[in-house]
């Protein structure tokens, strides 16, 4: 059976891909650059070549209707003598040829030249079968392609009256040497090019290394990460992107830290709290006997415990919600109706001097379910520290954009030693305050977090005259 191919032997990596990109859009770039030059520099020898022909056949044809023979001081009559004077008269350019052509249509023409150098292979003077198919030609300009080299060329026919005799002026002009110069220019630029692209290639690696160094890191402190050593993070350097994705995983990795922190407290603490009701339940039941009064108390024992229990899981899975984005919804709340509720509900937990001590008429934006069994646990807390007919007042009051809701009771007070104790996970501090309650030691953690929820905090401060006061510090100006 054949293996599959490993996923990770196929994978580009960033950099290289990164780079290829670069030296794409590059090597793109360049030589659209080098062949626009060479197209414009070409366009450029043709404007020039076009340019230099019309001057040359203008010039031409203004002397044979203008010009005069020097020796009779008449016009010309003779196409030769005409030709011969126009020449002598002409500078031509290094890559431009002046001929005068005197002949019969079908006939090699005899040519008139000026004798210089012709910086080209075969010049026109020197290629017969060339000046015969521009002699013969009936058009006035032309492009004539030879194996030697291309010739663009201008023709103006010599007519006078009375004459057989045939005769032509003839503007040649080879645009290979300014060609060559054109693609040589555009091999200068390739080659420009070339090292362009290998510098781009060693700067844009190095480059590219020095941006994709906190991916990399983010990538191998991924790979290394477990879910017992969730403490790597990425050093954060400068304010680009690549230091905004480095923060953004330092906080993700926040986040899994606490979830999994909070998944080893749920375990341990479930498991701690659960075990003793579990042993008590097993107990009872191996050692119920058939006495009807027996059962019925085991029955009852058992129970309790369980119901203990199911309390003991709800708070905890409560508590591991806390952790969670979406524990609160906060939305636009009457303080002073939410302090109402709460008196309301609260009177129904004992008999105690319930007292409705004042309430802030203000709107702000809190969950009010949430609150509510925040104040509620307070206001149990508070009965079961309290005896019969002792005074607990619940409250609110504004200050700013700041807010307090509070549950002040009139027992024995906490002790200094206990004020930061009692608000962790099955903890009630060194002393109680008054009568064992039924409760796991999660209802002020419970509190706790859904404050913090709201981005607030549960204060403890004395009760004046004695007792306790609880605050949940909701909003700004904290302290």
């Amino acid at each position: 059976m054949a293996t599959p191919s490993n996923p990770a032997r196929r994978r580009v990596s960033a950099r290289v891909r990164i780079l290829l990109w670069l030296l794409f859009v590059m090597a793109v770039g360049l030589v659209s650059v080098a062949t626009t030059t060479r197209s414009i520099l070409l366009r450029d020898v043709d404007h020039r070549a076009d340019g230099l022909l019309a001057q040359e056949a203008g010039e031409f044809a203004n002397f044979e209707e203008r010009g005069v023979d020097p020796e009779t001081g008449r016009p010309f009559t003779d196409p030769s003598r005409l030709l011969r004077e126009f020449l002598v008269r002409q500078y031509a350019d290094p890559d431009e040829e002046l001929i005068g052509l005197v002949g019969r249509a079908g006939a090699t023409p005899a040519q008139i030249i000026q004798p210089r150098e012709i910086p080209v292979a075969v010049p026109l003077h020197e290629d017969a079968a060339a000046r015969r198919r521009i002699f013969d030609s009936p058009d006035s300009t032309g492009t004539l392609d030879r194996s030697s080299g291309e010739i663009r060329w201008a023709k103006v026919a010599v007519a006078r009256a009375g004459g057989e005799t045939e005769a032509a002026f003839v503007v040649a002009f080879h645009p290979g040497r300014q060609q060559a110069a054109v693609n040589e220019e555009f091999r200068i630029l390739l080659a420009i090019s070339g090292v362009a692209l290998l510098l781009t290639t060693g700067i844009g690696w190095a480059v590219a290394g020095r941006i994709l160094k906190p991916v990399r890191l983010v990538r191998t402190a991924a790979a290394q990460l477990t879910e017992q050593d969730l403490t790597r993070r990425i050093p954060v350097h400068g304010r680009d992107d690549i230091a905004a994705l480095a923060e953004t995983f330092n906080a993700m990795l926040d986040r899994l830290e606490r979830a999994f922190a909070a998944q080893r407290e749920f375990v341990d603490d479930a498991g701690h709290e659960l075990r003793t009701p579990i042993t008590i339940v097993r107990g009872h039941l191996e050692l119920m006997g058939d006495d009807p009064a027996e059962r019925e108390e085991t029955i009852r024992l058992v129970t309790e415990e369980l119901d203990r229990m199911s309390r003991i899981v709800e708070d905890l899975l409560l508590l591991a919600k806390a952790e969670r984005p979406d524990f609160v919804a906060p939305e636009p709340v009457q303080l002073a109706e939410l302090t109402a509720d709460v008196y309301v509900k609260a009177r129904t937990l004992g008999e105690r001097d319930w007292q409705l001590a004042e309430v802030a008429d203000v709107e702000t934006e809190l969950d009010a379910q949430r609150i509510t069994q925040a104040m509620v646990q307070l206001a149990q807390n508070a009965v079961q520290h309290t005896a019969p007919g002792q005074a607990v007042r619940i409250g609110s009051r504004a200050e700013g954009t700041a807010i307090e809701l509070y549950v002040a009771d009139s027992g024995c007070g906490v002790q200094a030693q206990d004020a930061d104790l009692i608000f962790e996970r099955f903890r009630r501090g060194t002393s109680r305050r008054g009568a064992r309650g039924s409760g796991a030691g999660l209802g002020l953690s419970i509190v706790r977090a859904i404050a913090e929820a709201h981005g607030g905090r549960v204060r403890l401060r004395a009760t004046e005259g004695g007792g306790a006061t609880f605050v949940l510090a909701l909003g700004e100006g904290q302290t």
